[in-house]
């Protein structure tokens, strides 16, 4: 599709084969988060790797002056701003850019909707107008738990719920996500997935809701997208994912 795209606007158009580096710096983190009993999220790394870490270099060394991606977001001045279609944005999987990155690079569907990007690809005659969504992980063919059960041999241990009572049996931990609802084989439920005992391999579960919250949270490997950290004490609002 890239290749007829770049044919339509008359572009030169190039392969750049980063396979090794993208199963080092990606595949094998994401498995490796998963056997630590925790949930990655691959693109938020690829993205400072591999888009905007080996392309963008490769890319300056071409002599390229910027380096141009679909991400619905925006960038003004220093800083990283939403995407204007607020279903859409995708800032929240940049977080980890520099400013050495951020000025040679360009979000040109940050001020358009997706249906307005589509409209404009329907215009232009792109055959990407009607190319269906894809929201999954990229190397990903199926689904997680396949995957990850391909590569990590996993224990299957006891489900009990806050009160240590055993409701069932699990899969391995890998295999589930804290505040996971579905897939945990469990009747007389909803029950959500609430703590992952790693040393007793134990999945601990709950019937109700709020034995999800918590009251704090750490932050750890916090990233100022500006390069200067601001002054602390500081009122913020974040977004869990």
């Amino acid at each position: 599709r890239a290749r007829e795209v770049a044919r339509i606007l008359k572009m030169p158009f190039y392969v750049l084969n980063f396979s090794k580096e993208f199963k080092k710096r990606i595949v094998d983190y994401f498995l490796k988060e998963y056997q630590a009993g925790k949930t990655p999220n691959p693109c938020v790394v690829c993205n400072k790797e591999i888009k905007f870490g080996l392309l963008l270099e490769k890319a300056l060394a071409l002599e390229a002056e910027m380096v141009a991606t679909g991400h619905y977001v925006r960038i003004k001045g220093d800083k990283l701003l939403k995407g204007r279609d607020k279903n859409k944005d995708q800032s929240y999987f940049l977080w980890q850019l520099n400013q050495k990155q951020i000025k040679h690079i360009l979000f040109p569907v940050g001020n358009y909707t997706k249906k307005e990007v589509r409209l404009l690809a329907e215009k232009f005659k792109l055959p990407t107008f009607e190319t269906p969504e894809s929201q999954e992980i990229c190397f990903v063919q199926n689904t997680t738990n396949e995957f990850l059960s391909r590569y990590i041999k996993q224990k299957p241990g006891k489900i009990v719920d806050i009160n240590g009572q055993v409701l069932g049996r699990h899969q391995g931990l890998a295999f589930y996500t804290i505040g996971q609802r579905k897939g945990l084989g469990l009747a007389g439920g909803p029950y959500w997935a609430t703590k992952k005992d790693l040393k007793k391999n134990l999945l601990i579960v709950t019937k109700n809701e709020k034995n999800l919250y918590g009251k704090e949270l750490t932050a750890k490997d916090v990233n100022w997208i500006s390069g200067k950290s601001p002054k602390l004490p500081l009122k913020i609002k974040a977004k869990i994912r």
